[in-house]
């Protein structure tokens, strides 16, 4: 039987999709210690609470929990040349709340800062994300990053073009009307507070109606 100890074992280059989901799987039973109170700013400046499998004294599955409220990720044994493994913000908050760090998408995957685009006259399915999509506790750390960045009152609303996809979009005009070519870069930055299989969107409240505050 294989033990997430074994997978620690594994050469960094023969870690596959395989031993990724056996690897997560297993780490919220992992024994693990804190390195640093403190989180630590990685190499993407977000921040991460640094954990060793070394002299451990706690469970993966009681530092995930507490770290979903807060806004802060995960990096196992960064004292290696390589660490095993970095757990972004919406991964850890996707375990809470669905018991997996990546879930599938609703109906195919696209990257975060894929072009939406909107044509005249579409037909859109358009609403608020629910409390299950969104909950309370990640909005607040949403909100508080926004907050950081002079963004007091940022609005949200779901749209889909063909009633399946939907992306979580945020109105250009709540973030203080950002020019076009920095759109990308906000939206890939939004990835990290959410689940891989979120897509994440920049629009004009010009061009869709019903946004509403985050």
């Amino acid at each position: 039987m294989t033990t997430i100890e074994n997978l620690l074992d594994v050469e960094l280059e023969k870690r596959d999709e395989t031993w990724e989901r056996e690897f997560l799987k297993s780490l919220p039973a992992l024994r693990v210690k804190v390195l640093s109170a403190e989180p630590r700013p990685g190499p993407d400046h977000w921040p991460y609470l640094l954990l060793t499998t070394e002299e451990a004294d706690d469970d993966a599955g009681n530092i995930l929990n507490w770290l979903s409220t807060r806004g802060i990720g995960m990096v196992l044994n960064p004292q290696k040349p390589h660490p095993d493994y970095v757990l972004s913000y919406g991964m850890i908050w996707n375990f809470r709340e669905r018991g997996e760090f990546v879930s599938a998408g609703a109906g195919g995957d696209k990257p975060a800062s894929d072009r939406f685009e909107i044509t005249p006259g579409q037909e859109l399915l358009v609403g608020p994300p629910s409390e299950g999509y969104l909950p309370k506790y990640v909005r607040s750390t949403i909100r508080q990053f926004f907050a950081d960045q002079g963004v007091l009152a940022p609005k949200v609303l779901m749209i889909s073009q063909d009633k399946l996809n939907f992306d979580l979009c945020f109105s250009i005009e709540s973030l203080k009307s950002p020019p076009a070519h920095e759109h990308a870069n906000i939206a890939e930055a939004l990835s990290w507070f959410l689940p891989a299989h979120y897509t994440v969107a920049l629009v004009s409240e010009k061009t869709v109606a019903g946004f509403q505050p985050l």
